[in-house]
């Protein structure tokens, strides 16, 4: 059996230590480090790990929880049912469910994944919506500090915000902007812009 065991972080700063808790030696790790919102196969590791899914490098999966894989209900569905397609178990370590059971489905296993892959849908929604409001609050008592919609970062601002970015890309010139993305906690468009701003002569 090939085993492969995926972890996600939202940011570089967070720890995986809990997902990586109950990893074991014989299973391949993928690690990304990138908001649940970005689609799976947008992913570094992500997009890796399906390729090696569609290949039949693996036929066990491991991920912490149902919302690693994605905040949006349909993408993580179709990424379930892919996997069940090319007969991958997939386990949910934190719910203890695998979704393949004596070489068939296990109907629990898709009653429940079905209903957290749609909590967590509802979740990331709920948070959005509270940040927005909590922006409007701090602009009305003048107290927002983040940037207008329309404002343009000036050079020195750029590279003061994405100080990480410029050392992972200077540290590995042959990696991709993906790779750059997952080692920063950027996103690869982040990466792009600032990889174009130094290939500008400096002023």
């Amino acid at each position: 059996m090939k085993k492969a065991r995926y972890i996600r972080q939202s940011t570089a700063s967070q720890s995986n230590l809990r997902q990586l808790a109950k990893s074991y030696p014989d299973e391949e790790l993928y690690i990304d480090v990138v908001s649940g919102s970005i689609p799976f196969k947008e992913r570094a590791e992500g997009g890796r790990l399906l390729n090696d899914i569609e290949n039949g490098k693996i036929d066990y999966l491991t991920i912490h929880a149902i919302d690693r894989a994605g905040r949006n209900t349909i993408e993580v569905l179709t990424f379930l049912n892919l996997c069940f397609d090319l007969n991958v178990t997939v386990k949910i370590e934190n719910l203890g469910l695998e979704s393949i059971i004596n070489g068939k489905a296990n109907p629990i296993f898709n009653l429940i994944t079905t209903v957290l892959a749609e909590l967590a849908t509802i979740e990331k929604s709920t948070l959005l919506e509270r940040q927005k409001e909590g922006i409007a609050q701090a602009k009305l008592l003048k107290k927002y500090k983040g940037r207008e919609k329309g404002t343009v970062l000036t050079e020195e601002q750029i590279r003061e915000k994405h100080k990480k970015v410029i050392r992972e890309i200077k540290a590995n010139p042959d990696l991709s902007l993906r790779k750059i993305a997952t080692l920063s906690g950027v996103a690869p468009n982040t990466v792009k812009k600032v990889v174009l701003l130094l290939s500008q002569p400096s002023k």
